[in-house]
């Protein structure tokens, strides 16, 4: 089994090649695939830390309560991060299922065009 991609070079090729691969890259997708591979390689290196950490989710707080860790935040955010850029790279089938052409529609510029070759 191959070893997960954690740097930001190493996220960033193998983002390209899974997007060449479903034919949806273009070099004009090349900013928003470098701050996706910085996101992913953030949220690596933070779920390592969460991960050593012994997975706390919670802190105390001066009154003695308890608040969610700011590590356990950060990883919250970050995953809503990807996953909206992920949508936006159309890397996820629900991001490719909205770019299908849908079949039954019909382009009324199209009907329009057709009828006016047939004259």
């Amino acid at each position: 089994m191959a070893r997960k991609a954690t740097t930001k070079d190493t996220i960033r090729k193998n983002t390209i090649s899974d997007m060449k691969s479903l034919g949806v890259y273009s070099t004009s997708y090349n900013s928003i695939i470098d701050i996706y591979s910085e996101l992913r390689e953030q949220y690596e290196l933070l779920t390592k830390e969460y991960k050593k950490g012994g997975y706390k989710y919670e802190i105390e707080t001066a009154d003695g309560g308890g608040k969610k860790s700011p590590i356990v935040a950060t990883l919250e955010t970050l995953r809503k991060d990807i996953l909206a850029y992920s949508d936006r790279l159309k890397l996820n089938p629900k991001a490719m299922e909205s770019t299908k052409p849908s079949g039954n529609k019909k382009s009324k510029l199209g009907d329009m065009l057709k009828k006016i070759d047939r004259q």
